[in-house]
């Protein structure tokens, strides 16, 4: 069975390709995402870091985590 972040991280990252979490947009925070996929905020903080880690977003201190680009191997298709 695949570990929960990795879920976690597939589901958020899934949402950024369908543009529910369009680039620019923040996506929920760490405690948000641990009540919806009811996990711990460990949990939901080893699936944003995944997606920060993979370059999908970035933190802004402040302010929250915010989408800077959808997954390049998505959308790749000629013409």
């Amino acid at each position: 069975m695949e570990p929960l972040y990795l879920q976690v991280a597939g589901v958020l990252t899934a949402r950024i390709v369908d543009g529910v979490y369009p680039v620019g947009r923040r996506i929920p925070a760490v405690r948000a995402v641990a009540d919806e996929f009811k996990v711990s905020v460990n949990t939901a903080e080893a699936a944003i870091r995944l997606l920060r880690e993979k370059g999908l977003v970035q933190g802004v201190h402040g302010r929250g985590t915010f989408v800077i680009a959808k997954p390049s191997n998505v959308g790749e298709k000629d013409g």
